[in-house]
């Protein structure tokens, strides 16, 4: 016979005698006293099995197969029943990974880059519910000897935490030995840089053909995510006649209204879109096609060309170009608007694109007589829009295939239909791939 003992925190304790003579005991922790007795019925029940030598009877089995993993842990420990399989570290991370059919393809390639650091460290072998929090802060340090960057260390914690919080939820482990590593990506001043206009031109001078050219420009002036946002931008999406472009967001596109922004068509961007535009193929859907394969290394070949400009390739190549553009519109328009035409939120751009640049040094430390004079007169020049002026030059240039088509964000018109089928102020929030990431858990 079976017994329950509650202790005087209301934690309850089932106490039996094993077939070796020897009493065993099932703490249950916090539970009713209903709770208790269920279970006391099915350990007498167990009990009584392991003693004869006899199978259990078909409800105790069934009640068996249903129990989370401490339970049957705890019950096997006591030999009343035999111990499951453990999930090993590999097989798990292999089925979760399997199971996100809803991620993007960049999330799955930061999924598969934490799967091997889990595994250089821990092997694939290693049950779950062995590893501890002491094994999670060697999982840290092991990522710092690799010499990856501490961003880059803290989004590998966040997404191995995620892992563990996943294998929590199925109740295959008790608890999260991750649960305490820290995984907020933070700002770091160290790899900002501020790429000036002068620099994207010789770049630009250096790109092999018009479409690279455009590739830079669109990070560059109009502020996109590369490669994501360049690939998912067609014709269609850009409207000549009211000066802006309307950027599908892939990255932003599961929050509320974020798969799509308004872009406007700036000056500096518009000579490189028309260029591509006039020598795209008739019938063209999408903006960039040569280099849309994903066998290619924009990276890799962007450094080639950075050099071949006479100049040193800076941190973060693309992010640095789309955080210089936003630290340049911050200093004409209010921030929130600078945030829709983005995509990123005024958090995020304050912790991770907005850079102090040369010219504030300069401009606060001019002495020279009227030099607030000059300051004013420059900011009043700022003050004039741009969207204006490219709104007007694309009437004026419009390509002569156009042809007036239905007001729509999501179309599939080539090329040598496109004209107006965007959609007005379209907001982004933001905040993946070579962007910092949304949330880590």
């Amino acid at each position: 016979m079976a017994s329950i003992t509650r202790e005087s925190n209301g934690r309850r304790t089932i106490q039996f005698v094993g077939g070796d003579g020897r009493r065993r005991s099932i703490r249950l922790g916090r539970a009713t006293q209903r709770t208790a007795d269920a279970v006391k019925v099915k350990v007498e029940q167990l009990a009584s099995a392991a003693m004869t030598g006899h199978a259990m009877d078909d409800e105790t089995a069934r009640w068996v197969a249903g129990l989370d993993e401490t339970m049957h842990g705890k019950l096997a420990m006591v030999g009343l029943i035999a111990p499951r399989d453990a999930v090993t570290l590999g097989a798990f991370i292999d089925g979760y990974v399997g199971s996100r059919t809803d991620v993007k393809g960049t999330t799955a390639t930061v999924y598969g880059h934490t799967r091997r650091n889990l595994i250089d460290c821990f092997g694939a072998g290693v049950r779950m519910r062995d590893l501890t929090a002491g094994d999670a802060d060697r999982f840290r340090l092991h990522l710092i000897e690799q010499g990856l960057a501490e961003n880059t260390v803290r989004r590998r914690c966040g997404i191995a935490k995620q892992f563990f919080h996943a294998a929590v939820r199925r109740k295959l482990i008790e608890a999260n030995p991750f649960a305490d590593l820290t995984a907020a990506v933070r700002g770091n001043p160290s790899r900002y840089r501020f790429i000036t206009q002068q620099e994207a031109g010789r770049v630009m001078d250096a790109c092999p053909d018009a479409e690279w050219r455009l590739i830079v420009a669109l990070s560059r002036y109009g502020g996109l995510r590369c490669p994501s946002e360049h690939f998912a931008l067609r014709w269609c999406d850009v409207d000549w006649d009211r000066g802006r472009i309307n950027v599908p967001s892939p990255k932003t596109a599961h929050h509320a209204g974020g798969d799509r922004r308004a872009v406007p068509l700036f000056p500096e961007l518009l000579p490189y879109l028309r260029d591509v535009f006039e020598r795209a193929d008739e019938g063209a859907v999408h903006v960039i096609t040569r280099y849309r394969d994903p066998a290619q290394n924009l990276r890799t070949q962007f450094i080639r060309i950075i050099r071949r400009a006479g100049l040193e390739p800076w941190p973060k190549l693309f992010q640095n170009m789309r955080s210089s553009r936003e630290t340049e519109l911050a200093e004409r328009w209010p921030l929130h608007v600078v945030c829709a035409w983005i995509g990123n939120s005024q958090a995020v751009a304050a912790k991770h694109y907005l850079q102090v640049t040369d010219e504030h040094f300069e401009r606060a430390a001019m002495s020279a007589p009227g030099g607030d004079d000059a300051i004013e007169a420059d900011e009043s020049k700022a003050v004039q829009n741009p969207v204006q002026q490219t709104a007007e030059r694309c009437r004026k240039a419009a390509h002569g295939d156009c042809a007036e088509a239905d007001e729509s964000a999501f179309c599939d018109t080539p090329r040598g239909f496109a004209t107006a089928c965007g959609t007005a102020g379209i907001g982004g929030m933001g905040g993946e791939g070579l962007e910092p990431p949304t949330s880590c858990v």
